[in-house]
């Protein structure tokens, strides 16, 4: 890996996220299960991707090379490896298949607003009976938590959406504060309750899809403190420990609600983010004409 992709950060700091969890916190998850879902990501991202570009080729032929963009599935794999339990390898390859084929299907202009791992975590546990996530698999963070917030902050700084992180994890312990002064609660409990390792993987590295989520800061920072609020929902008033997952998962759709109320120029791999200032008009044409001359993302 170059190194000059944020995602091969990614695909660093999820492949030792897997490795200390498995080395340091026992956690029962079978070596083929991750070969499993790695093989099947990269198999289905390359025979979509080659199926788009041919497709894409005929009807509008241009000089653009095909780029299977393993560096997403591989991002895909890596998250699903890390939050999706099951005991059989069949259902692992449905979550990775259908995760993949998330972002060929539920497009709109060219962009997809799913997260391809959550809509793989989602969809195995809504079509099988042997899946599950176990958001606690991390229990207290401590020092995972200066790892993870070092890591992810890293990736954010370089695809410039931090802010989505900061307002998520802002409003959900604002929400946990106010629920735990009226009940009395002490303050110990609303650190315990911020304190989950999975809730901070989420935050830092499946809620900031650069690809999936708004693009107006404005927007993302809307959209993210509404998935915040649902979360809190779902986990206190109908105590759904996976209410993260099914959270981001319900509320995807908006982000194209969002980008029309708000355009903003669409993220893009091949340079360093640009202000919405500098090149909106320019990125705005881009968008109106359908045009996605960018690798996918997980």
């Amino acid at each position: 890996m170059s190194f000059q992709d944020a995602r091969d950060y990614q695909i660093l700091f999820l492949s030792l996220f897997l490795g200390l969890g498995i080395g340091t916190k026992d956690w029962t998850l079978r070596p083929e299960m991750i070969v499993v879902a790695i093989a099947t990501a990269i198999l289905v991202q390359a025979l979509a991707a080659y199926g788009t570009y041919l497709y894409q080729q005929r009807t509008q032929p241009t000089d653009r090379a095909f780029n299977p963009s393993i560096r997403s599935a591989l991002i895909t794999a890596l998250g699903l490896s890390l939050l999706l339990r099951t005991d059989h390898w069949s259902t692992m390859m449905l979550a990775a298949t259908l995760a993949i084929l998330s972002k060929f299907v539920c497009k709109w202009k060219g962009k997809h607003f799913f997260n391809p791992a959550n809509f793989g975590i989602i969809a195995a546990l809504v079509l099988t009976s042997d899946a599950w996530v176990s958001p606690g698999q991390w229990g207290a963070v401590g020092w995972y938590g200066l790892l993870f917030a070092g890591a992810g902050g890293l990736v954010l700084h370089r695809v410039g959406r931090w802010d989505t992180s900061v307002m998520f994890l802002a409003t959900y312990a604002t929400c946990l504060s106010i629920r735990d002064m009226w009940l009395g609660w002490s303050w110990d409990v609303w650190y315990h309750s911020l304190s989950s390792g999975s809730l901070i993987l989420f935050a830092l590295f499946m809620l900031t899809d650069p690809r999936s989520i708004p693009d107006a800061r404005v927007a993302r920072l809307l959209w993210s403190g509404i998935i915040a609020v649902v979360t809190f929902g779902l986990q206190t008033k109908f105590f759904l420990s996976t209410g993260i997952f099914w959270a981001l998962f319900s509320l995807a759709p908006l982000t194209v609600l969002f980008d029309r109320i708000w355009p903003a120029p669409r993220f893009t791999w091949a340079t360093p983010p640009i202000s919405a200032e500098s090149s909106s008009e320019i990125n705005l044409v881009k968008q109106e004409d359908g045009a996605d001359l960018l690798p996918t993302h997980p």
